[in-house]
């Protein structure tokens, strides 16, 4: 009997996407919403309904392959299931533990969960259109932190500082709009551009990742106690720049910078998405390939795995460990950006306590705290688990208070299934 991989995987991914498109874009005629809008809620879900078919496939596959006993492994035959032929494409892996998959699927699982979940319980608030646009836009800021937070704990380090330096960035970009650059020798004072100003704040960033990435790695200070430091000094220094106080109406245009706020509130002409989204998608892009292609994406899952190897290899593991601070600082820069662009002020206490979520959703995609095992897609599925659940208790009135419980609940059980996941990596390395 044979199983052909590839014609059930385009066959089940296009009856989704059409039979998803269309039921959802007819709902969103009927209800007379947005029919554009509606087209591209349509789209995603079948997208998602594609997602599950591919899940559910594999599911089926693994069933299939890991009937293989142990008693069989060790005389070198295989149980009459396994003798069914299944064409898999070169790329797939062969030896699958079904428990394995399960847990490297954590995320995904836990995300069709909850979106069903609350599809049925809230269907009218929380299948809107508009709530699902709001929803990316507020995973869209934890998916990018985490972009950068996946280079650091891949490298099994850790950054604490993130959301400070979210808050600090904000400050900095409000502080050159609103008070400029004042030159006293000339008596003038210089107001950036968007583009400039832009520049400065993402540097400024950077710099606080490099100063991460240089204290750790060259003078072996754990990754904890430099990035808490630094979590304190960065919210100080965003509290000193005006004084505690708040930057308000950004974006003058008497100052020449009208732009800074499209950055977060405007949307792109051709599928009425906000730009914060596109942001997320295109650094999601090269992420992954970074990741996936380049040496610097290698040499960051061999420092995770084993530093020690690595640098008996020739990995440069100092300066591939402090450019991962430094990719951390240029994600929270941009946040820093985005998010007062949509708040249109700059307050010193943003970006405050996001650090856990991002961590959160980072273990909870898959990537190991141990470092040397993760991806950028899973930590995306992982932001929009906690973007997901945080959107559904809102709309269901869940107490703020509860919220709080919930999440930090998400984050302990991420930790447990991430403790699991490598004993079970470890069993399988030790019995092979």
């Amino acid at each position: 009997m044979n199983i052909p991989f590839i014609p059930v995987l385009l066959i089940s991914h296009l009856v989704a996407a059409v039979l998803g498109a269309a039921g959802t874009r007819a709902l969103v005629i009927n209800k007379n919403r947005d029919t554009n809008r509606g087209v591209v809620f349509g789209s995603t879900v079948g997208l998602v309904g594609g997602l599950i078919a591919l899940f559910l496939f594999w599911l089926f596959v693994a069933f299939l392959v890991t009937t293989r006993t142990q008693a069989h492994l060790e005389a070198g035959t295989e149980p009459p299931l396994v003798q069914l032929k299944i064409r898999l494409p070169d790329w797939a892996p062969k030896n699958i533990s079904f428990r394995r998959i399960l847990l490297r699927l954590r995320a995904f699982i836990a995300l069709i969960l909850l979106f069903g979940f609350f599809s049925i319980y809230s269907p009218d608030a929380f299948l809107k259109s508009d709530n699902l646009v709001i929803l990316t836009k507020q995973v869209a800021l934890n998916a990018i932190m985490g972009i950068g937070m996946t280079f650091v704990i891949l490298t099994a380090g850790i950054d604490l500082s993130i959301g400070s330096i979210v808050g600090l960035c904000g400050m900095v970009a409000g502080a050159l709009i609103r008070e400029g650059v004042r030159i006293e020798a000339f008596d003038m004072v210089i107001y950036w551009n968007v583009w400039i100003l832009g520049l400065i704040t993402i540097g400024v960033g950077m710099l606080l990742g490099l100063f991460n990435g240089l204290v750790i790695t060259r003078f072996n200070v754990a990754p904890f106690i430099v990035t808490l430091g630094t979590l304190y000094s960065a919210r100080g220094l965003a509290l000193l720049i005006n004084d505690g106080a708040t930057y308000k109406q950004l974006g003058d245009p008497k100052l020449g910078n009208p732009d800074f706020i499209r950055l977060g509130t405007d949307t792109d002409p051709w599928f009425d998405l906000p730009y914060s989204i596109w942001i997320m998608i295109g650094l999601v892009i090269i992420a992954v390939f970074v990741t996936t292609k380049t040496p610097f994406g290698r040499q960051t899952y061999a420092i995770g795995g084993n530093a020690r190897a690595a640098e008996l290899s020739g990995v440069r593991v100092k300066r591939t460990t402090t450019l991962a601070y430094v990719i951390s600082g240029f994600c929270a820069a941009i946040v820093g950006l985005i998010v007062t662009s949509q708040l249109r002020s700059a307050h010193p206490a943003n970006g405050e306590f996001w650090e856990l979520q991002v961590i959160a959703a980072v273990v909870l995609g898959g990537t190991s705290l141990a470092g040397g095992r993760g991806t950028i897609l899973g930590t995306v599925i992982g932001a929009f688990v906690i973007g997901v659940l945080r959107n559904g208790m809102l709309l269901n009135d869940v107490s703020s208070f509860w919220q709080q419980v919930i999440t930090g609940l998400v984050i302990v059980i991420a930790v447990i299934i991430d403790q699991l996941s490598q004993r079970l990596e470890e069993r399988t390395m030790l019995s092979a």
